[in-house]
């Protein structure tokens, strides 16, 4: 499922390409496109056209568009393959085409909802009094969010019982975070994945947050992680991270900082990559 970066390489691209258009016809190909929005297809584009999308927003792995003044949102979740692409109108329909959106200016691209395994979906929603969509309203902000609480999360870090992956995992904790971001902070910090939050102190959660932050940061420059042709921008563009990581996918590969070969491991139906090495496992608890 793409991160905080891929996600935020999408939502510039619906920024530059698709705030601040008006809608005139929404088409909805697939019914699974739209089963997070419970009145159905045809109550989804009825409440789309004819309205102004105001912005393109993100919180976290979440990505919304704004719609007008009518207090509503069309929330956008990519899943395991969705992709959201900008295509002139007589571009021939992709194979896996879901939705599709028209405008009534004289850009004359529209927006079409991709989508393989149709895991994702777009849906409306009303908007809380913050502008975020309701559904999503738990969702901590996201360490790249200038209002982003340092503070809180490490005192929030200190009151879990629970391990370091697993609170960066934790979307109502810090939001943005996936596995593969994950991997590449505990690398930096040299922290293993299961290392209780509780022992860690005030300038090792610092420090965490700031290769969290430096992480991300690097993976934007370059539009993201890909690893497949599914994750895509707006303009059907991969992203060139893949060829940086220094944890995530290099289970035998010698560590970059020490040589040792990396470690994989089952861990939460997913895999951690980590240096057994550098990141020592943590002591068992008596």
């Amino acid at each position: 499922m793409p991160e905080l970066p891929e996600v935020e390489v999408v939502r510039r691209g619906l920024a530059a390409w698709v705030a601040g258009r008006t809608i005139t016809d929404v088409q909805v190909l697939h019914p699974r496109a739209v089963r997070r929005h419970l009145a159905g297809g045809e109550d989804f584009a009825a409440r789309l056209r004819t309205h102004r999308v105001a912005d393109a927003c993100r919180r976290g792995k979440y990505l919304w568009l704004p719609l007008g003044d009518t207090g509503s949102s069309i929330l956008a979740h990519l899943g395991m393959s969705g992709q959201l692409l900008v295509q002139p109108p007589d571009a021939p329909d992709e194979k896996h085409l879901r939705i599709r959106v028209r405008f009534d200016d004289a850009l004359g691209t529209e927006l079409r909802f991709v989508d393989q395994r149709t895991f994702g979906g777009l849906s409306v929603h009303d908007n809380t009094p913050d502008g975020l969509p309701d559904v999503i309203a738990h969702i901590a902000r996201d360490p790249l969010d200038p209002l982003f609480d340092d503070d809180a999360f490490h005192r929030a870090l200190r009151a879990r019982r629970t391990t370091v992956k697993r609170a960066l995992l934790d979307q109502s904790l810090i939001s943005g975070v996936g596995n593969i971001y994950a991997d590449e902070a505990l690398w930096r910090s040299r922290l293993h994945y299961d290392r209780p939050t509780a022992t860690l102190t005030r300038p090792r959660s610092a420090e965490l947050l700031g290769h969290v932050r430096e992480v991300m940061t690097a993976a934007l420059a370059v539009g993201g992680t890909t690893f497949d042709s599914l994750y895509v921008n707006v303009n059907g563009e991969s992203g060139y991270f893949d060829r940086s990581l220094d944890a995530y996918g290099r289970e035998g590969e010698p560590c970059r900082r020490c040589s040792t070969p990396m470690r994989r491991r089952s861990w939460m139906n997913r895999s951690s990559y980590f240096c057994p090495r550098c990141q020592r496992a943590p002591r068992p608890t008596p």
